[in-house]
């Protein structure tokens, strides 16, 4: 399930199988969906697994009266029956995709689980469009599907209306996991699902695609452009990606006649949930990307601290693999991986081996002998794999004077340490900011060379500082990308700053300037020290 790109043509064919969260059942006191099999057959699949495929009628678009179809198919094991009932699983796709056909989830048909697969409200047959895991709407969705699931005869049930059910999907299929169990949480008490396993997801949706108010354009275009076959988003929504886009900031309603899309994500994501007092207390096998450009290392780790109990933490795993939502890092220089060596470390496969076997000791209260629990377990671009229990940076480098053009020049870097070193976890750099433009901007990151020279960025990620007004000598603290690297002998890490970047096209500074930080001291989290 996880996916890597090398161009941008295949990374708008990845989102469209990648951005996720999701929502369930309906809210108090409204009338729960209804059930129709309107395409209900037996598929020609090999013996032994049953498929049938059915649409229920769930809750209106905005403004409109018709229930909307959203349309899945259960995909039933070999030997399950109401005497030999077994765990389901719920799997749902990524931005633009659509439900899994039967061999996308073999692996779980064969270790014994029933399978419920949908097509996300806007995609697939289903109807409506996405609003992008609105708990009112997608929320209300993934509720109905898990009342689905609970008359199946074939089941596990822990209680009434109350499967034993794990959720499976990357990205937008990631995103329905978190907003269905924090809605069950939230109407009902209990999350219902009783493990996650959320790949290459968000926490906070509006901070993933602008950190710092400064669009991820690449990333915002190929969004749009993955919807359009099927007509997928709300119209304000297209028309604010385009905005963003062309102004350089991300639409907040602010400038008039603009839509704000700060107030549209507010509720579509983890965050919000978590700003309401509410966490998940079931076990998660949390998949992230150290590579991924649009949900980055860093939302992982959100969802790790914040998003669960610390009981549930204990009982949960963190993998991050070389991989996720991947663009070309051009400029600044970066570097390619595509491997999983924790997945391969903690269960001797990749991250579907290891959450088939996190499934069975977790719903089925196997003894596997799966190891890593209550840890953080992320790649290397080497193709190392270290264990971590803390991201949070415990060692400050100070390098002195800090300085880049705006708009215009080439990526400067500056030594941090030299190896070998290994720094895994959330660095940042604090200094005294100045820059004399409008909308001054620059984009940070950690890179590892052997020089100045051919320092390359680790990772591929940066963030943006993001000054709107001109500013002289003030205190800073500025977040730098989540990262997992060895330094090692002979080589040196440096803070790598440049005016542009590709993730970030035409987001720069509008006017000519520089950005300059005195006194920085860069925070690492440093492994072994």
């Amino acid at each position: 399930m996880r996916r890597t790109a090398a161009s941008l043509a295949a990374s708008v064919a990845l989102l469209a199988g990648g951005l996720a969260t999701a929502a369930t059942g309906p809210a108090s006191g409204a009338p729960a969906p209804t059930t129709t099999a309107t395409a209900a057959a037996t598929a020609k699949v090999p013996a032994k697994v049953t498929a049938r495929d059915a649409c229920l009628q769930s809750v209106p678009e905005p403004g409109e009266s018709a229930e909307v179809d959203i349309c899945y198919t259960v995909f039933r094991p070999a030997g399950a029956t109401a005497r030999r009932p077994v765990p389901m699983v719920m799997h749902s796709h990524g931005w633009g995709g659509q439900r899994a056909e039967q061999g996308e989830v073999q692996a779980f048909l064969d270790a014994g689980y029933g399978v419920l697969t949908f097509d996300q409200r806007g995609f697939g047959v289903s109807g409506g469009h996405a609003h992008v895991e609105d708990p009112a709407l997608e929320g209300r969705d993934v509720r109905a599907l898990v009342d689905v699931v609970a008359r199946l005869p074939w089941v596990r049930m822990d209680g009434p209306g109350d499967p034993r059910l794990g959720a499976i999907g990357g990205s937008y299929g990631g995103g329905y996991q978190y907003v269905g169990a924090f809605e069950l949480l939230r109407t009902r008490g209990t999350p219902v699902f009783d493990a996650l396993a959320p790949q290459i997801t968000w926490h906070d949706l509006s901070q993933s695609l602008a950190p710092s108010g400064v669009v991820r354009t690449e990333w915002a275009l190929a969004l749009s452009a993955a919807s359009l076959p099927s007509d997928a988003l709300p119209a304000n929504v297209y028309k604010a990606l385009v905005e963003g886009a062309a102004l350089g900031v991300w639409p907040d309603g602010s400038i008039p006649g603009t839509e704000d899309m700060v107030r549209f994500f507010r509720k579509n994501g983890p965050k919000w949930h978590v700003d309401h007092g509410r966490r998940l207390d079931i076990p998660m096998l949390l998949g992230q990307g150290t590579t991924d450009g649009l949900f980055p290392l860093e939302q992982g780790f959100r969802n790790w601290q914040r998003a669960m109990t610390d009981r549930a933490r204990r009982r949960s795993i963190f993998v991050a693999y070389n991989g996720g939502h991947v663009l070309p890092a051009v400029l600044p220089a970066g570097t390619t991986a595509d491997t999983d060596p924790c997945s391969r470390k903690l269960a001797g496969g990749g991250f579907e081996d290891l959450n088939v076997r996190f499934f069975d000791q977790v719903l089925k209260g196997r003894r596997t002998g799966l190891r890593g629990f209550g840890r953080m377990h992320l790649a290397t671009p080497g193709d190392r794999c270290t264990t971590i229990a803390s991201p949070a940076a415990n060692t400050a480098r100070r390098i002195g004077t800090v300085a880049t053009l705006e708009g215009v020049g080439t990526p400067l870097s500056y030594p941090v340490a030299a190896g070998p070193v290994r720094v895994a976890g959330t660095p940042y750099l604090t200094g005294r900011l100045t820059a004399l433009g409008v909308q001054n901007r620059a984009f940070l990151g950690l890179a590892v060379g052997t020089s100045p020279l051919d320092a390359r960025l680790v990772q591929n990620n940066v963030l943006p500082i993001n000054e709107p007004t001109p500013v002289v000598g003030q205190q800073r603290r500025v977040a730098l990308p989540s990262v997992a690297v060895d330094v090692p002998e002979g080589q040196q890490l440096y803070l790598m700053v440049t005016p542009i970047s590709d993730t970030f096209v035409g987001m720069g500074s509008r006017l000519p300037g520089a950005v300059t930080i005195e006194d920085t001291v860069v925070h690492l989290p440093v492994v072994g020290r």
